[in-house]
């Protein structure tokens, strides 16, 4: 039989990779060596020992901190270098097969992975609330209804009935998987699946609760009070810790998420912190001026229309809008005035308003003359009437 030499050994070369291999290169090489060396496929005495020393080069090559071991001239798998690998002493030749099973199905196939926790956290929740502009520009205490699962009080998280205890599962013996065994032309692949008895927790609960049937939570209606902050805005959400769904086996509640839904206003509309509503006026009140009360969301407001004001004008009340959220202050009130012209005139009515255009020239028979009637329409426009 072949001794390996004390001194490092070449694992580029035993692979056949260069040193700047990448990974993937390194795998390849290793899968296409391990199907031509293994024992099952190759039963020449010399293929077992070439097989020992693919498994090694694979190990330390795939391992960037072994693999730095030999860059610099070490060899991690020597006596005092590290820890044995499969071409290490009293390996046998199937000491690298979980090698070729992570190589060839890029996984630890048959590796234990232990049996699932039952207590687990739980989950969040989310919860529209409906609010009036008042309430979310002024902010409120809000009554809200929560149907999660709660804690079991019964057995507290348990899952288990009074004086009874979770037993270890028999046909995993606690590993929550159980394993298979297949013959290939690679040799015996193992593979793991969860325990279908104990759904891969590795414990059974013999006699469950009888209050939540083993789950460890029972599902309710919970009335809680949320503090909803002045200033918040449609789609918002606010959370509160620990609020949510309580996790099975009584784990970690998870948290609730209030989502706050704005319901329109009948007289204003809100843009961020501002808000802004219209007021129609009559044709005369605008060209003598008049004053208007505006009813803001916590006053009273008296404001001046000047004479002359044109349709589409905006008057501005400062700080009469909505708090705002973080910080100091408030956003402001924009009143838009819409001037309204009358549609029906009686005949006192007419000969009036025709008299007053006749004592400002805009009869519409002046206008057509000096330049036409749209030269005369750009000068009023432009403010030269």
């Amino acid at each position: 039989m072949r001794t390996r030499d004390a001194v490092a050994r070449d694992y580029y070369g035993i692979l056949g990779v260069d040193r700047e291999a990448s990974d993937d290169e390194i795998k390849r090489a290793y899968r296409k060596l391990a199907r031509r060396f293994h024992p099952d496929v190759n039963p020449d005495p010399e293929a077992q020992e070439k097989f020992k020393d693919i498994n090694a080069a694979y190990e330390v090559l795939s391992d960037d901190r072994k693999r730095q071991i030999v860059d610099l001239g070490g060899d991690p798998l020597a006596p005092g270098g590290g820890a044995g690998g499969p071409g290490g002493p009293g390996a046998g030749p199937f000491a690298g097969f979980q090698d070729i099973m992570d190589a060839f199905f890029g996984g630890a196939a048959g590796g234990a992975r232990g049996p699932r926790p039952r207590t687990r956290p739980g989950a969040d929740a989310i919860l529209r609330l409906e609010l009036d502009l008042q309430e979310t520009a002024f902010g409120v205490e809000a009554p809200i209804n929560v149907d999660t699962a709660v804690l079991c009080t019964t057995c507290s998280g348990a899952g288990t009935a009074a004086g009874t205890h979770l037993a270890t599962c028999e046909t995993c013996g606690g590993r929550g998987e159980v394993q298979s065994v297949q013959r290939t032309f690679l040799g015996q692949v193992v593979s793991a699946r969860p325990c279908t008895v104990c759904q891969g927790y590795g414990t059974t609960i013999p006699h469950p609760c009888p209050t939540c049937a083993g789950d460890g939570r029972v599902r309710t209606r919970r009335s809680l009070t949320v503090k909803i902050p002045a200033g918040v805005e449609d789609g918002m959400r606010i959370r509160l810790a620990q609020q949510g769904e309580v996790g099975p086996g009584g784990g970690t509640p998870g948290d609730l998420y209030v989502e706050i839904h704005e319901r329109p206003h009948d007289v204003y509309s809100r843009k961020g912190d501002d808000l802004h509503c219209r007021v129609t006026v009559p044709m005369t009140a605008a060209a003598l001026g008049t004053r208007l009360t505006i009813k803001t969301l916590d006053s009273e407001e008296t404001v001046d229309v000047k004479a002359g004001t044109q349709p589409g004008s905006t008057l501005r009340l400062r700080a009469r809008g909505v708090p705002h959220l973080r910080g100091t202050g408030r956003g402001d009130l924009y009143v838009h005035l819409d001037v309204r012209t009358p549609t029906k005139l009686d005949a006192d009515q007419e000969r009036m308003l025709r008299d007053f255009a006749k004592t400002r020239g805009e009869e519409v028979a002046e206008l057509t003359k000096q330049g036409g009637f749209f030269s005369r329409m750009r000068d009023a426009f432009n403010g030269h009437a």
